[in-house]
C-alpha cells in the first residue's frame, strides 16, 4: 500500500511513524541528484533519514547523479544499492547515514563530509512566464579532499558517510569554556521571603 503526504520528506517521515509505531529503518530516496558535502545542510532526502534519527530509529539517504538528458539507470545501481544495505543494515550503531551513488559505480568506499567554499554568486533571470529567478552558482574554490564523499563520486566509487544528529564543535566549545571570562554556570539560590526590588528615579 502506499501513502501520499502534503509535505517536506521529514514531514512523510514523522507521519508514518506516528501511523505505523515502530519502525527499524528508515529509507529515503534514490534522490535525482548528489547530496554531497554542503549540500547536506539543505537535502530534503537527507533531512527524512534525519527525521527517522531524532525519533529513535535509523535513517539512510541515497541519492544519485541525474542530468538533463536521461534518467539514472536504477538496474545497474541495483547491485550496489544492495550491497550497501547488507553493509549498513546488521550495524545498528549507524543511526544515520548518507549514500550517494556515481553514476557508474566500480565499489564503495566509506567516506567523511566535505567541506569547502563555493563562489556564492546569484546569477539573476526570468522564467518563461517573464517573472524574475536567481541562480545560485556552486563553483567551488578548491577540489575535493581525498577520502571525501565528493572525492570518492568524482572517482566513480559509491560513497558512504556516517552522519550524527549533533553538530557541536567539541574542540571550539572547549576553548571557549577555557576563557578567563566565561560565564559562570552557578545559579544563586534565592532565599525564600526574599525579594529584590528596584529604585525609582
Amino acid at each position: 500500500m502506499t501513502y501520499r503526504v502534503n509535505g517536506t520528506p521529514a514531514d512523510c517521515v514523522a507521519l508514518g511513524m506516528h501511523r505505523w509505531g515502530h519502525v527499524d529503518l528508515v529509507l529515503s530516496g534514490i534522490n535525482l541528484g548528489l547530496n554531497l558535502g554542503n549540500s547536506c545542510w539543505h537535502s530534503g532526502t537527507l533531512a527524512a533519514a534525519k527525521q527517522a534519527a531524532l525519533l529513535g530509529s535509523r535513517g539512510i539517504a541515497f541519492s544519485t547523479i541525474v542530468s538533463d538528458s536521461r534518467e539514472p539507470d536504477f538496474s545497474a545501481l541495483e547491485p550496489y544499492v544492495a550491497e550497501v544495505l547488507d553493509l549498513l543494515m546488521p550495524n545498528k550503531t549507524l543511526s544515520l547515514v548518507n549514500v550517494n551513488l556515481p553514476q557508474k559505480p566500480k565499489g564503495v568506499r566509506w567516506t567523511r563530509q566535505s567541506v569547502r567554499h563555493y563562489d556564492g554568486k546569484v546569477v539573476p533571470d526570468k522564467d518563461p512566464m517573464g517573472h524574475s529567478i536567481f541562480w545560485f552558482t556552486v563553483t567551488p574554490l578548491q577540489g575535493a579532499a581525498e577520502g571525501t564523499d565528493r572525492w570518492a563520486v568524482e572517482h566513480n566509487w559509491v560513497s558512504i558517510t556516517p552522519l550524527r544528529l549533533d553538530l557541536t564543535d567539541e574542540a571550539d566549545l572547549a576553548r571557549a569554556l577555557a576563557l578567563s571570562d566565561t560565564p559562570s554556570m552557578k545559579v544563586a539560590k534565592k532565599q525564600p521571603g526574599t525579594s529584590r526590588s528596584r529604585k525609582k528615579h
